[in-house]
Formats: C-alpha cells, sequence, structure tokens
C-alpha cells in the first residue's frame, strides 16, 4: 500500500547488539610469590595482553640477592622474547668450554669445547649473577601497568576453589615481630601457585585430592661463595680462571664444586654440594642460613690446593648455606582453576643447572595457554591449565630425574662404578660426546637447548584442547 504524504514509514527497531563476551586477557589472575617463577609468570601474562595480574610476595620488598646462575639457551630464548635479556647480557659471561676435574689431584678428567652453541640453537650459553636475571624481569614487571604488587602480603589459605578462587592473604606493614598486620580476603579467576618447595598451595591442595605432599630432605647441602676478582688477580692461575670463559668442576666421593666467572668477569662465584653433615641448626621454616668457613674448609678438606686457597678467600660470615630439598612427583599440578609452578611442583637439584630455566618455561606455558582460552568459563580454564601439565609435566620430570642421575655419578667414590666414569670421561674428551656430567653432554644440550616451549604449545593447544 502505498503511504501517504503525511504518514511517516514503519520502520523495524534494530535488534540490541549481543554484549561482547569475556575476554581471557580480563580475567583477575592472582600469582603467589615474586621468585623466579612468579615474576616470570606476572610479565610472560602481560606481553599477551593479561590486564588484571596481582602478585602476593611474603617479603615487604624486593631485594635481589643470591649467587651465580647458567643461563642457557632455552631459557635466554625466553628471556629474549620477554625483553629483559639485553639487560643481563650486558654483564653475562658467555660459555664457550667446561673442564671436569678430579677434585684432590685437579687432574683434568674431560675438556667439553662449546664454541657453537650460539650458532647452534641461536641463542647463547651464559652466566650470570641471580640478583641480575631476577632484577631485569622486575624491572620488565613495572613497566607493565597491568602488573599489581602486593608486598608484605602472606598466603595463608584457600577458602573456595570454584567458581572462583577465593583465599586468604595476612598483610603487614614491616618485617618488625609487632608490626601490625591485616587478614584481606581475596578473589581471582585463576590462581597460580609459585611459591616455592614449601608451597602452602601445593600443600593443600594435595590435601584436597588425598595426597600427601611433604618436603623431604635429599642428604645434601650446598655452600655458595663468591670471591671478587681483586683477591684472586695477583695469583696467575686463579686469574686465568676468572679471565675465562670455561665452567670448571672440581668432583669427589659424595662432594664437588662448581665454579665460573659472573658481572663481567669481576666476581668469580662457587657453588658446591655436599652431604648435609654440618648445616647449622635451623627449623624446618628455613632452608638457608650462614655456613661456617671451618666447617666449610674440612668438608673439602682434601681437595687440590687451588681449591683451597679459592676457599680460603672467602671471609668468616660470608659462607652461604642451603639445604637441597625436594618432594614426590606429584599426580597432578592442576585443581579447578589453580595450578603450581617452578619449585612448587618440580624441584629439583642443581646439577644440571635448570631449575630457573623450568620455572621460567612453566610462566611462558601459562600464558600461551590462557591467552588462548576460548572463553572464561571455570571449566575452559581448568581444561587449559591442563594443557600447561601435559606440555611441562613430563619434560621437569625427566630433566629433574637426570639431574639427580647426573649427581650419583659425579659423587661416586672408589669402585668398579667410578673407574668406569672415568673411563668414560677420557673417552669423551676424544670424542665429545656421552660425558657423564650431563649437563656438559652435547646430546642432553642439545635435549634441553633446543626446546621451544612456547612454540611446541601455540602448535599443539588446538589438537590438545579437544582430547583433555
Amino acid at each position: 500500500m502505498a503511504v501517504q504524504a503525511d504518514q511517516a514509514p514503519q520502520t523495524s527497531t534494530p535488534a540490541a547488539a549481543a554484549p561482547e563476551a569475556p575476554r581471557p586477557q580480563d580475567m583477575r589472575v592472582a600469582i603467589i610469590g615474586a621468585g623466579m617463577g612468579g615474576l616470570a609468570t606476572a610479565l610472560a601474562l602481560a606481553k599477551k595482553g593479561f590486564s588484571d595480574i596481582h602478585l602476593y610476595e611474603n617479603a615487604t620488598g624486593l631485594g635481589f640477592v643470591g649467587a651465580g646462575i647458567q643461563l642457557a639457551p632455552n631459557l635466554v630464548r625466553i628471556l629474549t622474547r620477554l625483553g629483559c635479556w639485553e639487560a643481563i647480557e650486558k654483564e653475562a659471561t658467555e660459555i664457550r668450554e667446561t673442564s671436569i676435574r678430579d677434585g684432590a689431584s685437579d687432574a683434568e678428567l674431560t675438556h667439553v669445547h662449546m664454541p657453537n652453541i650460539r650458532k647452534m640453537y641461536g641463542y647463547p650459553h651464559c652466566t650470570g649473577h641471580r640478583a641480575s636475571l631476577a632484577g631485569a624481569i622486575y624491572d620488565a614487571c613495572l613497566k607493565e601497568p597491568s602488573i599489581k604488587f602486593h608486598f608484605g602480603c602472606t598466603f595463608e589459605e584457600v577458602t573456595e576453589w570454584t567458581p572462583k578462587v577465593a583465599f586468604t592473604i595476612t598483610k603487614r606493614e614491616s618485617n618488625a615481630p609487632d608490626a601490625p598486620t591485616e587478614t584481606l580476603r581475596e578473589t581471582a579467576d585463576v590462581f597460580l601457585a609459585a611459591d616455592g618447595v614449601k608451597s602452602k598451595t601445593r600443600t593443600q591442595m594435595m590435601a584436597t585430592l588425598g595426597h600427601e605432599a611433604s618436603v623431604e630432605d635429599t642428604g645434601q647441602a650446598a655452600y655458595r661463595i663468591m670471591i671478587p676478582r681483586e683477591k684472586m688477580e695477583h695469583d696467575p692461575e686463579m686469574l686465568a680462571l676468572i679471565d675465562s670463559n670455561q665452567v670448571t668442576r672440581w668432583i669427589g666421593a659424595k662432594r664437588h664444586w662448581i665454579a665460573y666467572p659472573v658481572h663481567n668477569k669481576t666476581i668469580y662465584n662457587m657453588s658446591s654440594t655436599q652431604p648435609d653433615e654440618n648445616f647449622a641448626a635451623a627449623p624446618s621454616a628455613t632452608y638457608t642460613t650462614t655456613g661456617s668457613k671451618a666447617d666449610m674448609m674440612g668438608v673439602f678438606s682434601d681437595f687440590c690446593p687451588l681449591v683451597q686457597r679459592l676457599m680460603d678467600f672467602v671471609p668468616e660470615g660470608e659462607v652461604c648455606e642451603w639445604k637441597l630439598r625436594m618432594h614426590k612427583p606429584l599426580p597432578t599440578w592442576v585443581y579447578e582453576t589453580t595450578a603450581l609452578i617452578g619449585d612448587a611442583c618440580h624441584p629439583t637439584l642443581p646439577h644440571l643447572n635448570q631449575g630457573a630455566a623450568m620455572a621460567i618455561e612453566d610462566a611462558a606455558v601459562i600464558a600461551e595457554v590462557l591467552s588462548r582460552a576460548p572463553d572464561t568459563d571455570p571449566a575452559t580454564i581448568q581444561r587449559c591449565l591442563k594443557i600447561y601439565e601435559f606440555m611441562r609435566k613430563k619434560r621437569t620430570t625427566t630433566l629433574v630425574d637426570l639431574a639427580a642421575f647426573s649427581g650419583r655419578t659425579l659423587h661416586l667414590g672408589d669402585s668398579k662404578a667410578k673407574e668406569e666414569r672415568d673411563r668414560m670421561f677420557a673417552a669423551s674428551k676424544q670424542s665429545g660426546a656421552n660425558v657423564p656430567d650431563k649437563w656438559a653432554s652435547p646430546d642432553v644440550q642439545k635435549m634441553i637447548y633446543s626446546h621451544d616451549c612456547m612454540k611446541l604449545t601455540a602448535d599443539m593447544f588446538d589438537g590438545l584442547y579437544e582430547i583433555l
């Protein structure tokens, strides 16, 4: 019918636009612990566009301490992508060789040349200072407005696991014994526990699932000492060590030292492993203490004069000693929308130099899977976290077991097994392969250093999401 001139044509009212579905990047993420794993998790999520990241740390501020650390290519790859590596590399030492030596005689058992690591894997193998690594990640986090730090906040417990995680925090203003405290009740869509080998979250999660998760002594302890260049530079033998691009390991029965230059070759870092017999009396709440120089010298009294002179440089009161503790492998790292990270789920002995690297790989994979979540339903988030566990659990178990195996091999006393190990060392000196010290063995390096956890997760996510 024709429309009259004085009649307005009828029009249909457009339908209201459907509200946008919540984005995974808008979820509230809580991270417990501002160690390597926690900091890297926060940064990796921020780089993926997550906008509401809360990191709770027991300390009232971050003052980074610690000794040296090896920075392998699989770790450097992630640090580069997170924008942290450039600052760390400025003071790092690129490692090009390693010497494994008999602790008592200083005779070289094998020498592994590593000049092509950067070319082979795209990234170098370096040594650096733990404070520089943690500090660079923290500085990068401070540039991300989506990351909020909550210092002086001690995680107490999860009170609800789902649909949102509800948890309590005790907040204190300072470290003073009489500092006032306040109980905070917080919630999060995703709860990530990077709270270390003493993880309260792990203990509570495993108890909820009917499993045991207690920490166990390994029977081993470690010393960390750092020797300034000025104490070494008047001794040609020592000067050669600190000026080198070499990791040196001196091994003996149940004990060893590993040493390398850090901080632009101004510090010589030394870390040991030995039976846990002289650890200063300490409650189970702490695993680190100031060690006795006399005890340290006694433990290694049969090591060669060079090692004796190096140890003697350390002033009394500057010997750091810590217990090496672990826990049994866990049946799962994930419950509802909560996941464990780093030492909270796979603590390791230090013999492969992969502890921090594994935690930071965890962080990168967590960010990959959560950024790919198709929606924010708790069941979807749990499925994504299960993909994280699938991508990480087998690899970390392999490395933890290999580190323990390597330690047992290095610490052999007089025996047929030691004779066979030393024959293998001698053969590897000629062949450059099958080194009994596994971190220096090219086949193990290839397995560890070529692993690109971020790319693998991106490539496999869709297929795994359908079946997990």
